[in-house]
């Protein structure tokens, strides 16, 4: 009897050794197999294509909620600051708020205070400074993503967002703010520009490079829309603090997220990345098809820039608007916006020719929608107006950011790197001058008449975009990338050189069908050849 009683309690003994150490295996298998899983992930191209959207897509609708998201907190905090006696250069100043839920009730509430002009400027130079350092990094950052590739500058772009994002956190001054501010331009210089060259890299083939470029500007559009609410919110309950450490989480997690999908710094990474070397920015500049695409992307966005900071005021004054409904002018237009994109992808996917007619057909409806505007007299047909408004820059947007990835691969070397420095260059141009300038014209002219010349803008531009009409008929030529690393294409192309479809002479002879710019391609090639 006493043999079974000695063996139960070594038995006894052994299950309850091998009890903790249960556990501590099934940890590890899990995580195996985790780790199995994800490198499968990783080792699937279109796997890992969508991964790199979903990153992109959550640093552009960063960027934009970082740079909405200061519109109900900066102008309320900076005048507490004031009201304390704190050093700032500026009070609160109403006619430059974006109409927003939160900063509607700003302006409401300081129906009071009657600031100057020169005041007015002052904040909108904080608003405008983002954009302003934007527009000077760029030209610079284009060149460093095409020698760079693109996930390191947007590594970097993100870790910049970081900093401002905590720098805006703990800013107790308008100093640190407006540093804060800029700093954020120097990483959507890097971000945002790096982002869209990636999704335009990974997506070579038409349809799907559209269909990803409209869900990045989906997501663009989305970070605009809940970042004023989500900052009023926080900042009402919880501090000024509060909502900028939760966008420097997200920053951080989607750096993360990009280092362990892209490894930027391993070796295969950077091999990949030293072929081939992108045309230079100012090459590109002088290519005429992409400048008449630059001029769109900016004229189609001076409306929203510059109507952003002053209609709010001028609805108070033309249809004695309330709190809400100064906040929730812009808020249906997510739909439309969404809408056009949507719209837009599909129909490209259909008649990939067209692209310049969506496009001018967007700058229409962008120039009739801020033309109707001033007639408005209720809010009712003021939200229609403005989701005309957005409804025309999705088309726009849409049709032409993939355009200029098409041009860069007919016509130069297939890196995108400057081509979309270009292209934020042209959103930046609108966004630095309208919360400096929009401000002015209204003083000195009028609302009315600064919508109406935004519209007359937009209704004029719309048929210079017929000079794209030959466009779908350019061709592209596979890459020497196929020849020398032996692997299918992911979205490198070159020609160099402007290259058509071959039409016949009458004597038999090939040539290519008649543009609109043959009196300057010859002058532009033989620059582009000897410099």
């Amino acid at each position: 009897m006493e043999r079974p009683q000695r063996r139960r309690p070594r038995k006894s003994g052994g299950v309850e050794a091998m009890e903790p150490a249960a556990p501590a295996g099934q940890a590890r298998a899990a995580a195996s197999k985790l780790s199995e899983a994800m490198g499968a992930v990783l080792q699937d191209p279109r796997r890992q294509r969508r991964l790199v959207l979903v990153i992109v897509c959550v640093a552009l609708f960063l960027d934009n909620m970082l740079y909405m998201v200061i519109v109900p907190i900066v102008p309320d905090y900076i005048a507490h600051m004031h009201k304390a006696g704190r050093p700032t250069t500026s009070p609160k100043v109403h006619t430059l708020q974006a109409p927003t839920p939160a900063s509607g009730s700003d302006n409401m509430g300081n129906t009071s205070e009657s600031p100057t002009e020169s005041e007015d400027v002052k904040i909108g130079v904080l608003f405008a400074s983002k954009a302003i350092l934007q527009l000077l990094v760029n030209p610079l950052s284009g060149p460093f993503i095409d020698r760079m590739s693109y996930d390191v500058p947007l590594l970097i772009g993100l870790g910049v967002l970081f900093a401002s994002t905590v720098l805006f956190a703990f800013a107790e001054d308008y100093a640190m703010l407006f540093a804060a501010r800029s700093l954020q331009g120097l990483g959507s210089a890097f971000a945002d520009t790096s982002g869209i060259a990636m999704i335009a890299d990974k997506y070579p083939e038409e349809p799907e490079r559209s269909r990803a470029l409209g869900v990045a500007l989906a997501f663009i559009s989305f970070g605009s829309l809940v970042a004023p609410p989500f900052g009023g919110f926080l900042y009402g309950f919880a501090g000024k603090p509060v909502p900028f450490l939760v966008l420097a989480a997200v920053s951080l997690l989607d750096a993360l997220l990009l280092l362990v999908v892209a490894k930027p710094f391993s070796a295969v990474t950077r091999a990949r990345a030293n072929l081939p070397v992108g045309t230079p920015i100012h090459r590109l500049m002088l290519d005429p098809y992409i400048a008449v695409v630059a001029g769109a992307l900016t004229t189609c966005n001076i409306p929203l820039a510059f109507l952003e900071p002053t209609i709010a005021t001028w609805m108070e004054h033309t249809m004695a608007a309330s709190e809400w409904q100064t906040g929730m002018a812009w808020l249906p237009a997510f739909v439309p916006h969404v809408l056009g994109v949507y719209l837009t992808v599909r129909l490209a996917a259909r008649y990939p020719h067209l692209q310049w007619l969506y496009g001018a057909l967007g700058l229409a409806v962008i120039g009739a929608s801020s033309c109707v505007v001033p007639a408005c007299r209720s809010f009712a047909p003021l939200v229609i107006s403005l989701c005309g408004l957005c409804f025309g820059i999705a088309l726009v947007d849409t049709a032409l950011l993939p355009t200029l990835a098409f041009l860069v691969d007919v016509r130069h070397v297939s890196v995108y790197g400057s081509v979309y420095a270009i292209a934020d260059i042209s959103y930046s141009v609108a966004y630095a001058l309208g919360p400096i300038v929009a401000g002015h014209i209204v003083h000195s002219l009028g609302f009315v008449q600064l919508s109406l010349g935004m519209g007359l803008a937009n209704l004029l531009y719309a048929p210079v975009l017929l000079l794209l009409r030959n466009v779908g008929l350019l061709r592209r030529s596979r890459s020497e990338r196929d020849v020398l690393l032996d692997e299918p294409p992911q979205g490198l192309y070159d020609a160099v050189r402007l290259r058509e479809r071959p039409v016949a002479d009458p004597d038999g002879a090939p040539r290519s069908p008649s543009g609109p710019f043959d009196e300057c391609e010859d002058v532009y090639n033989n620059y582009y050849t000897h410099s």
